[in-house]
């Protein structure tokens, strides 16, 4: 049987009408013959497996975890089964528009040395869902964060680097991550950086090979030619202990990716952030049903341990 062009990964659990209707938008928006698609559930509990075997039968590959590995873990056995020469991580929460997997290898032939590409993300309504692409966490842009001017001028690339400030992703351009929702790279890139660092959970672990890929000479781009639905955040806790989990994932960042010597400052920054935060809530009267971010302050600051 000959390769196929990509092989297309996507992760579900407990999201089965959100992806199964991903899927049918794959096999809808997709040049056919040209790709590969393998799904892993994370031992969801709601049928979300027997429903994808059901539609799909074996116009995919099916992996039934019976353990909820993580989105990173999943992934990486996933791409252990591909033979595509790209291999693209699509979430299930996601639906492709107008081709948007032809464009985007389409932009990455045109573009070669980016060695990580993505897209455009749209939220249900097709307004800009920016969270396609950051740049990444820095001294300035931490300060940024606890002291409130990230919030305040959302649309200032000064004040808000990470977010990259009012840019629409509406060109092409280079950033330093793309998010792992809609993230394309050759395999043979892939499996040099070792796939995703088995220490990030959830979230986080596409920073880490995105960052990883920059120091190997990839300069990841964003097309907004190629765009895709991303509804964020569909199998995610609640609020806290999402937010708990993300910042969790940035202090492992900067703890993996900062010069020693800054990284007390970052993780000072951390603290402050979620101090204020903590008091902020307090004075307006909204406390946490499963307490502050700044009361799981011990967990997260330790970040996630090197792996043994």
């Amino acid at each position: 049987m000959d390769a196929p062009l990509v092989s297309i990964v996507v992760v579900s659990y407990r999201t089965k009408d959100l992806t199964l209707t991903a899927l049918r938008t794959v096999f809808d928006q997709t040049e056919a013959g040209t790709f590969e698609l393998l799904v892993v559930d994370n031992a969801s509990d709601d049928g979300s497996a027997d429903a994808i075997a059901e539609e799909f039968g074996d116009r995919l590959t099916l992996i039934r975890s019976e353990e909820n590995l993580g989105f990173a873990w999943a992934n990486n056995l996933a791409a252990e089964r591909a033979r595509g020469e790209y291999l693209l991580l699509l979430n299930p929460d996601t639906e492709v528009l107008d081709r948007a997997i032809d464009r985007l290898l389409e932009f990455a032939r045109t573009r070669p040395q980016a060695g990580i590409w993505g897209g455009r993300t749209l939220f249900k309504d097709r307004s800009l869902n920016p969270a396609s692409c950051w740049q990444r966490i820095t001294p300035w842009s931490t300060v940024c964060m606890a002291t409130g001017l990230r919030a305040v001028f959302k649309e200032s690339n000064l004040f808000n680097p990470e977010g990259i400030g009012g840019w629409r992703r509406d060109s092409e351009r280079e950033v330093d991550i793309v998010v792992g929702c809609f993230l394309l790279t050759r395999l043979e890139t892939w499996r040099a950086l070792g796939g995703f660092d088995l220490r990030y959970f959830m979230y986080g672990e596409e920073a880490d090979l995105c960052l990883r890929a920059r120091a190997l000479g990839c300069r990841p781009a964003i097309t907004p030619e190629a765009e895709i639905i991303h509804l964020v955040g569909a199998s995610s806790p609640d609020d806290t202990r999402k937010e708990a989990l993300i910042t969790k994932a940035r202090v492992t960042l900067v703890r993996t990716h900062w010069p020693a010597w800054q990284v007390p400052f970052g993780l000072s920054m951390f603290w402050t952030w979620a101090l204020l935060k903590a008091v902020a809530a307090r004075l307006r009267g909204r406390p946490q049903p499963h307490g502050s971010l700044f009361s799981m302050r011990k967990d997260w600051l330790a970040g996630y341990p090197p792996l043994a």
